[in-house]
């Protein structure tokens, strides 16, 4: 400290000790930068590459429970003569939600919300499945029973299943969210450093002014501009790399999130529209009186078009807008569909209203096509915006890409120039 001291009351002593400084400013300026940027970098790169594909998954595993019971219900409907797809239908969403809560539990880390989630799915999925094949065995002996069976299922579905698929989905969502916020955060410490650097380097270069009469020292000139170089790399990558990530979430993924909602109350309003005729009024709503899955089909059906409206006011293209119209046109269809085999099975015929529901060679334009027509409409506007979240959240990531590398380089070189710039003064003294 005497030694520290001892060298201030020099001029020297003084530049060799402002050198220091400089130095010290910058390259911390650069360590600051490295250490807040890569932490955005994690972030955006698991946004991309985690957790956004883990939210997706989730529900798909939704989507595809949902669909599995809407299958089941459709193939019964049919009796004996469930037809061939249908079936492929079925088995390919419990072997669709098998394999993504396989990876979910794979990949969805030490979250223990998700992982208990996972867990009961895991475990109720094979207790749905054998009551499907039951009440599928049953109903083909031509047994009344079968449909006791079947809306067994179809309450454990709707009781344990999809409220344990819907946890899921919002605990990676929420941990979808969290990855966006952190990596949209300001690296305020940087850009703090960095403006304290840019000071302190203007304030030696007005010293060395006002001592020597010349207006530039190279040294310290070239350490003023790596520093403005690297805090404007700095604000214009992260400003990018916001705006990037806002339009994923924006356009995106809250896009992807009512289609996918959407999406799940068709295939709920499905279920419940196969359950009326199946249960034949056996199952009633709080009230007593009226059919609880005809009450549970209007309910989701209203679920639908706030969903499908929400979906049209959040595309922003053609590409987007187009496939939602589509399956709100479905929608009127199928609603129109509805009514009348509702109504045919009122009057007390079951068998005329079963193909205007189900569909066969005869009743073409049956509810079910109709339904067709909006998932698959839904499932392309889902794809789209997907499409459309991937390239945005990309852009982000990309907008940061090289930073890390640069601001230590461009650090290391604003350094060694201060010290140039100083030494270069100090040289006058020998």
């Amino acid at each position: 400290m005497e030694r520290l001291r001892a060298a201030a009351t020099t001029e020297p002593g003084r530049l060799r000790i402002i050198g220091a400084a400089l130095a010290a400013l910058v390259l911390l300026f650069g360590l600051v930068t490295v250490w807040e940027i890569s932490a955005r970098v994690g972030a955006a790169d698991d946004v991309v590459g985690r957790s956004q594909p883990l939210s997706a998954d989730a529900a798909s595993i939704y989507r595809s429970l949902a669909d599995a019971d809407t299958a089941s219900s459709s193939g019964f409907l049919a009796g004996a003569d469930e037809p061939r797809e249908v079936r492929e239908r079925y088995e390919k969403d419990v072997s669709n939600a098998s394999k993504l809560l396989v990876n979910a539990a794979a990949n969805t880390g030490a979250d223990e919300d998700s992982r208990k989630q996972i867990a009961l799915l895991g475990e109720q999925l094979p207790r749905y499945t054998g009551l499907i094949e039951q009440a599928r065995a049953t109903n083909k002996q031509g047994l009344p029973l079968g449909g006791a069976y079947l809306r067994y299922a179809n309450e454990q579905m709707s009781t344990q299943l999809l409220p344990a698929a819907q946890r899921l989905y919002e605990a990676e969502t929420g941990r979808l969210y969290t990855d966006y916020d952190d990596a949209r955060s300001l690296p305020l410490a940087s850009i703090g450093t960095g403006l304290l650097a840019l000071a302190a380097l203007a304030w030696a270069q007005r010293r060395n002014y006002r001592r020597t009469n010349r207006v530039f020292n190279h040294g310290l000139a070239a350490a003023t501009a790596a520093s403005l170089v690297l805090l404007m790399w700095l604000a214009v990558g992260h400003t990018v790399a916001r705006s990037e990530l806002a339009v994923a979430r924006s356009d995106g993924q809250e896009s992807l999130k009512v289609l996918n909602d959407a999406r799940i109350a068709s295939l709920q309003a499905r279920a419940s529209e196969n359950l009326t005729l199946i249960a034949r009024g056996a199952v009633l709503a709080a009230d007593n009186k009226s059919d609880k899955y005809d009450v549970d089909f209007t309910a989701e059906m209203k679920e639908l078009d706030a969903g499908l409206a929400k979906a049209q006011k959040l595309a922003d293209d053609s590409s987007g807008r187009d496939p939602v119209a589509r399956a709100a046109d479905g929608v009127k269809q199928w609603k129109q569909r509805h009514a009348a085999a509702r109504e045919t099975d009122l009057r007390g015929d079951y068998q005329a209203a079963l193909p205007q529901v189900i569909g066969d060679k005869d009743h073409k334009d049956s509810s079910g096509a109709s339904f067709d027509t909006v998932d698959a409409s839904l499932e392309q506007a889902v794809a789209h915006e997907q499409k459309e979240f991937t390239r945005a959240a990309r852009g982000g990531l990309g907008a940061l890409g090289g930073l890390v590398t640069g601001s230590a380089a461009l650090a290391v070189v604003g350094a060694a120039a201060a010290l140039l710039g100083i030494g270069r003064r100090l040289s006058e003294y020998r």
